[in-house]
């Protein structure tokens, strides 16, 4: 049974910084691409994703630079340092886990998902 716990929302304000992080257990963790999501308004919109190995990494078009997604394989944990927080990137954020050879951009290709964490970010 594939279980994902996530940690690291909150409030910030304008400018400010945020890490979440995301445990991964029940898989092959060096073998599964990770991504995280987050809910828009009418669908889930990528925010990061990365590949097996490390590399490579994509990015959605809004994050321009301000954001990292890494891997340690050794914890089974992904996270998400975001930087520059904007009142726009105020969502509930999901980590994702599917196992493949690959890095997925899609949501429709993940089965594993986080139970969401918030952020918010005020002007």
């Amino acid at each position: 049974q594939v279980t994902m716990w996530e940690s690291g929302g909150g409030s910030v304000q304008s400018g400010g910084s945020l890490r979440l992080s995301c445990v991964v257990s029940g898989m092959n963790f060096k073998w599964a691409s990770l991504a995280w999501f987050r809910q828009a308004p009418r669908e889930q919109e990528l925010v990061a994703a990365i590949a097996p190995d490390g590399a490579p990494t994509s990015y959605g078009d809004f994050v321009q630079g301000r954001f990292t997604i890494v891997r340690d394989n050794a914890k089974n944990t992904h996270y998400l340092q975001m930087n520059d927080l904007k009142p726009e990137d105020t969502a509930m954020y999901y980590c994702a886990a599917e196992p493949a050879t690959r890095v997925l951009t899609l949501a429709s290709e993940y089965r594993y998902w986080g139970q969401g964490t918030q952020v918010a970010v005020s002007s």
